[in-house]
């Protein structure tokens, strides 16, 4: 299966779009001197996945960078939120690398957990608004839809203002004192 075949085209965009937050190492960086792709950064090189469990098993080393920079994004965190620091392997800067493949941390835990509830909102209820209004109803469910850059989602709150939908039924917010039933 291929990994674009999982996700809707609008998480796919979002996902080759998020900003940076989640580095792993470069496995190879070319030599110096060798020709950059447009002038910038030499292109980076992600290792292939291990580990994963809810992710598609094909996903590469570049897209999986990617989703884990949207997930990152829509929570407003780091790797190190859902991801252990491997204190037996020191980066350049001196600080641990973080350890992909461990499972020791509960939030990475409940990650897949929303990663697999999003996917199935938006393949068993999402997909079937997009069949009735394909014009525009129904935008897939990402991470981002309620966390919104925050490590928890924030509560709703209705706006404190009139009501909507019309005048309502008698002495409910919106009725004027006094003003008689509709009619049938």
């Amino acid at each position: 299966m291929k990994p674009t075949s999982l996700f809707p085209s609008a998480l796919t965009a979002a996902l080759f779009t998020a900003a940076a937050l989640c580095a792993q190492p470069p496995q190879a960086q070319p030599p110096a001197g060798a020709p950059q792709q447009g002038g910038a950064r030499p292109m980076r090189s992600f290792p292939a996945p291990t580990n994963l469990k809810v992710l598609p098993k094909d996903i590469t080393g570049q897209q999986l960078h990617e989703t884990m920079e949207m997930f990152a994004t829509s929570l407003g965190v780091h790797c190190d939120f859902c991801h252990a620091a491997d204190a037996s392997n020191p980066g350049p800067n001196g600080r641990p690398r973080m350890n992909f493949a461990d499972d020791s941390k509960t939030d990475k835990q409940i990650a897949r957990i929303m990663y697999t509830m999003t996917e199935q909102i938006n393949k068993d209820y999402v997909s079937k608004a997009q069949a009735l209004d394909p014009d525009g109803m129904g935008k897939p469910v990402t991470c981002g839809t309620c966390h919104r850059g925050h490590e928890m989602p924030e509560a709703f709150v209705a706006p404190a203002e009139a009501p909507r939908g019309g005048q309502g039924m008698p002495g409910m917010p919106g009725m004027p004192a006094g003003t008689p039933p509709p009619s049938n």
